[in-house]
């Protein structure tokens, strides 16, 4: 096994979002003219790097001003190291219960954006140690962000068990069976966001609408993503239920939009919400992050949401966007309104 190093402060402090999952590091290649074929070369338009994965959340929700643990491996490589670097020192998450790794590869995923979607093609071995093996108890935390699958998470009871409230997710099956054996877990969860191909997988389902009426009776807060048409979801701890339209926008990137939308919900949950809000909040970070190349990279800050709401409340026009986004108002703290200069990640991608 891969010898591991573990660092960071040796006092942990309580986190506002604990958060477990695979780490890469991401390469974005956008304006394809279309998808490459065999023996031939295309030139894009745009390129960037980002870390990637479980990063995509934990940077987009430092951002929005919550303080994020991470557990995750990392490569003693030149990959890892620069991820470690960028995480810890230049976004300041919290990697006191992450690793490093000598003789493990960084995982790398390439995405190509063409025909306003992305392909991945992603390179990776599975990490010397899992979940458990590598947090033990979880930290205090307020929530907890975790990556369900086919084997069970120990960790994510003993969350629970303290009071943290755990948002699962879920990526794509590989397989394509999309065992119902994986929902099983979401006893112990108190919101489930995957997207509409996964949801109505999951529940064999052949709509959102009736993926998410089935996800409603297993966790408390179900919500099902579909991309630019927007979400819906059903909180049954509030009573509430609720479905908003995506915000047009011009995409440069969609890959991580998924995380930055989980991240904004998990945000807006803990700010206490109104569930309607937390979806439009969600899809409005979402909608900000595609318009530049990577996940973690181009999620927007509190400035840039502020900035964003300055320019629609203050135009004419825009009378349904002021009215559905006026809780704004009210969101954004006053610290982020004073912000020195333009966020990179709020300027669209040349």
């Amino acid at each position: 096994m891969p010898r591991s190093v573990q660092a960071g402060s040796t006092r942990e402090e309580a986190a506002d979002v604990f958060l477990s999952g695979l780490l890469f590091f991401d390469l974005g290649f956008t304006g394809l003219p279309s998808a490459p074929t065999p023996g031939a070369e295309v030139w894009t338009k745009g390129m960037g790097t980002s870390p990637g994965g479980i990063a995509n959340f934990a940077v987009a929700l430092r951002r929005l001003g919550l303080r994020t643990s991470l557990s995750a491996a990392f490569g003693e490589d030149l990959l890892g190291t620069h991820l470690w670097h960028e995480l810890s020192v230049t976004e300041g998450v919290d990697l006191s219960r992450s690793r490093r790794f000598a003789g493990w590869p960084t995982p790398v995923t390439v995405s190509l954006a063409y025909d306003g979607d992305r392909a991945l093609v992603t390179h990776g071995q599975e990490p010397p140690l899992g979940p458990d093996a590598m947090i033990g108890e979880p930290p205090p935390s307020r929530a907890a962000i975790a990556h369900i699958g086919a084997e069970p998470l120990e960790w994510v009871g003993r969350a629970h068990s303290a009071g943290t409230l755990v948002f699962a997710d879920v990526g794509w099956d590989p397989s394509e069976r999309w065992s119902p054996a994986v929902l099983e877990q979401l006893a112990l969860c108190h919101a489930f966001m995957p997207n509409a191909e996964e949801a109505m997988a999951y529940t064999r389902t052949g709509t959102p609408r009736a993926a998410l009426s089935r996800l409603a009776d297993l966790v408390p807060l179900a919500v099902v993503t579909d991309g630019a048409g927007g979400a819906l979801a059903v909180d049954s701890t509030t009573g509430e239920s609720a479905s908003v339209a995506g915000l047009p926008v011009d995409a440069v990137d969609t890959t991580g939009a998924g995380d930055v939308f989980g991240a904004g919900l998990v945000a807006a949950t803990l700010a206490g919400r109104p569930l309607a809000d937390r979806l439009r909040f969600a899809n409005l970070v979402a909608a900000l992050s595609v318009r530049r190349i990577g996940g973690a990279a181009a999620a927007p800050d509190l400035a840039a949401v502020d900035r964003w709401w300055r320019s629609v409340r203050d135009s004419p026009g825009n009378d349904d966007l002021r009215s559905a986004y006026a809780f704004l108002d009210h969101a954004v703290p006053a610290a982020a309104t004073t912000a020195a200069g333009p966020h990179p990640a709020d300027q669209p991608e040349q």
